[in-house]
């Protein structure tokens, strides 16, 4: 057999190369070894401040917001402002039909005349009870003398004594309607009063001075007032001072306090950073789908008259700030290596970690790339960006960040479930 081979070798000369060839580049393809596919990619710690925040997003609002509305119900007539129209105190923005109104008014006063008639003619009747009751005091001490020296009968000085009671009864009658009628001129002055005041508010005016950034109504429109008081205008009383309204969620509302720094940002001017303050914290709580969150007042200045009420702002809180301190990737902090590229861990007899609650950890460029080295340190302030490093780290040293695959994009993209698998 091999005599065979050694023959046909000498034959075809070309073919035994070829095929030596192949069968050394298949045992070259099973011996060498397999480069990885995939490289680490570190950050160096360094020193600097460490910042930390909670985002939450609100609306901008005018600081003081009136809502203007009518008291009285009938048709606008007129109205003499328009959305942005800067308005002054006092100022009439619209009208309702006074024709009602002011007929009201005249009834009240005729009602008011009438009463002050009937109580001048009380008053006569007054005069003219006292009248008659004096007449009946005098008639009733002569009948009484006479009875005396018996000229009278005693039937005639009991008929003297009615007639004196009955002057009597009339004068306080008399007396009763006075007071009834001037009671009516009260109620007719209170009713006409209320029918003037009514009368006024026809004209609507603006309460303080502003801009006016809503209006609901138009020439034409009826407005009852019978059980709420409908809303015509708004009036943003000084659109130099703004506020936000921001909704911060139950977590991270223990780290909210007032004066607190806050900076923002709305869609209308994204590459602009809006400055702000923590004014309050309500501690009324908002539920929304099982969500509960509470409502941060944040004070803003807007001079430049950028922020327009309504608009949507993303707000960053600042809640602590470390100055100056070495600090490391946040992202260092929840990445871990490859299983097999892991080192075997040790226990640290000097300081074990407590059951539940290890130590942080981070791994670092070690001198072989794909053998990283743990590193147990000690953290302060923890920030999204960065991390306050109190002990274990020094400056310059090189911690792993994340994993960068070095197939081609298809096949990293297949594979980047397994790199999320590996860095948890």
């Amino acid at each position: 057999m091999l005599t065979t081979f050694i023959s046909w070798t000498k034959r075809h000369p070309i073919w035994s190369v070829l095929i030596a060839l192949v069968l050394l580049f298949i045992v070259y393809r099973i011996v060498r070894p397999t480069p990885p596919d995939y490289v680490y990619v570190s950050e160096a710690v360094t020193r600097g401040d460490v910042i930390r925040k909670v985002s939450a997003s609100g609306k901008v609002r005018a600081l003081n917001t009136i809502k203007v509305g009518a008291e009285v119900s009938g048709q606008i007539t007129k109205v003499y402002v328009d959305f942005n129209s800067p308005v002054q105190a006092g100022q009439v923005l619209a009208e309702i039909d006074p024709t009602r109104v002011r007929a009201r008014v005249e009834q009240s006063e005729a009602q008011v005349a009438v009463a002050r008639a009937n109580l001048q003619q009380t008053a006569a009747n007054v005069a003219r009870a006292r009248a008659e009751l004096e007449i009946q005091e005098r008639d009733f001490d002569r009948q009484k003398a006479l009875a005396e020296r018996g000229f009278v009968s005693k039937a005639g000085l009991d008929i003297a004594q009615s007639k004196l009671n009955s002057a009597r009864n009339a004068l306080q009658v008399a007396l009763a309607q006075t007071q009834s009628g001037s009671a009516q001129i009260r109620q007719g002055n209170a009713e006409l009063s209320s029918a003037t005041l009514d009368l006024k508010r026809t004209v609507i005016v603006a309460p303080a001075s502003g801009v006016i950034i809503n209006k609901l109504v138009e020439p034409g429109t009826t407005v009852a007032a019978s059980f709420q008081t409908p809303n015509l205008f708004e009036i943003a009383a000084d659109t130099t001072k703004m506020q936000v309204e921001a909704s911060v969620d139950e977590a991270d509302i223990g780290q909210i306090r007032e004066g607190q720094m806050v900076s923002f940002t709305v869609d209308s001017y994204p590459d602009d950073v809006f400055k702000a303050k923590v004014r309050q914290v309500r501690q009324a709580p908002v539920e929304a789908q099982n969500v509960v969150s509470y409502l941060v007042i944040i004070d803003v200045d807007n001079v430049n008259g950028k922020l327009l009420p309504g608009m949507t702002a993303n707000v960053e809180i600042i809640t602590d700030v470390r100055k100056n301190v070495t600090r490391v990737p946040t992202n260092a902090m929840r990445f871990r290596p490859r299983l097999a590229d892991r080192p075997k861990p040790t226990a640290d007899k000097s300081e074990p970690a407590k059951k539940g609650n290890p130590r942080p950890k981070v791994y670092l460029l070690g001198d072989d790339p794909y053998r990283p080295v743990r590193r147990d340190i000690r953290t302060g302030l923890q920030g999204e960006e960065y991390t306050e490093v109190v002990s274990g780290l020094k400056k310059g040293d090189k911690v792993l960040v994340r994993t960068k695959s070095l197939k081609p994009k298809k096949e990293a993209d297949d594979s980047a479930d397994e790199d999320d698998n590996a860095a948890s």
